[in-house]
């Protein structure tokens, strides 16, 4: 292995790793910065049947992580009794939050909203506190689970790299 493309791999885990610590911050898009310096290997180094085949799982992992943390938090949000429009209004309002106040924004918006949704449906702040509060519990299980993905997809490029040749 020339140095250059020693440090080209370099690069890439380096980048893979932060993409890993992005993770930590609900609102940055982790495991996509984990599979682009992937996509770009791979482009630049040309693909394989291995590296095709780690790549579509590390793909898969990433759209799959990427729905987990709307399952976790709007599915644990509906098991405290949350509406689906309140829900769905939390899940818009974070999206936006992520694009007007990054990084925070996003997962406060979202929680603010469910918030206000369930209080005016219910009349009651203890009830939508509660809902508000498992959707909060979800996002952190939703943390957790994209860290463990992230970790996955960095081991599967690793793997390629370094058993698999």
């Amino acid at each position: 292995m020339d140095i250059g493309t020693a440090a080209f791999q370099s690069l890439v885990l380096a980048v893979m790793i932060a993409g890993l610590l992005t993770l930590l911050i609900p609102a940055l898009p982790g495991l996509v910065i984990i599979w682009i310096p992937a996509l770009v290997y791979y482009v630049v180094t040309g693909f394989d049947v291995t590296r095709i085949v780690l790549f579509v799982l590390m793909t898969l992992l990433m759209i799959g992580g990427n729905l987990v943390d709307n399952v976790l938090m709007g599915g644990s949000a509906r098991a405290k009794g949350a509406s689906w429009l309140a829900i769905g209004a939390s899940l818009l309002a974070g999206l936006i939050g992520s694009f007007v106040w990054p990084p925070f924004g996003g997962l406060i918006g979202a929680l603010l909203v469910l918030f206000l949704v369930e209080f005016i449906r219910l009349k009651d702040w203890r009830q939508a506190l509660d809902s508000t509060t498992s959707m909060a519990m979800g996002c952190g299980w939703a943390v957790l689970a994209r860290f463990g993905i992230g970790i996955v997809m960095i081991v599967l490029w690793i793997l390629g790299e370094f058993v698999f040749r």
